[in-house]
């Protein structure tokens, strides 16, 4: 994990990879509670013996768990001992580009594409976000993560 004293050192990374979080590991029980919070039961998300004749020979993850996993990768990835306060903007591009088998390995590599500051001594930073399956080249999902932090 990457530690920052104040939002301004973090904020002169622009242009920069900043981190790398640590592995998450996509397991059914995570899949499964995610369907019943958001009501997406989906078979290639939730019936595994269904599955086995699908598509990938197990189930998935859902592409928005998967986007839902962004605050867990910051978290494990860096500190910044000013902020109080954080909060998610918003985003501005997501895709999916790779199915999540469950079992996979996650984590994201984070680079800073914007930091621009805001009301109350805040910044708003743009994240680009690569999330990576633990042994494929390919991402899973990529997105620009919007989020405002607060000293």
């Amino acid at each position: 994990m990457k530690t920052f004293q104040t939002l301004s050192e973090l904020s002169a990374l622009v242009g920069q990879e900043v981190a790398i979080s640590e592995w998450i590991t996509v397991t059914q029980e995570r899949v499964d509670q995610f369907a019943q919070a958001t009501g997406d039961h989906q078979w290639i998300h939730v019936d595994q013996e269904r599955a086995k004749n699908g598509p990938f020979g197990v189930t998935i993850a859902h592409g928005f768990l998967t986007l839902s996993l962004i605050p867990s990768f910051f978290e494990s990835a860096m500190h910044v001992l000013e902020t109080r306060m954080g909060v998610n903007y918003g985003l501005n591009r997501v895709r999916f580009t790779a199915p999540v088998p469950v079992g996979s390995r996650l984590r994201a590599r984070l680079t800073l594409l914007q930091s621009e500051p805001i009301e109350q001594n805040g910044f708003q930073m743009v994240w680009s976000v690569s999330v990576e399956r633990e042994g494929v080249a390919k991402p899973v999902c990529v997105a620009e993560s919007i989020a405002r932090r607060y000293p």
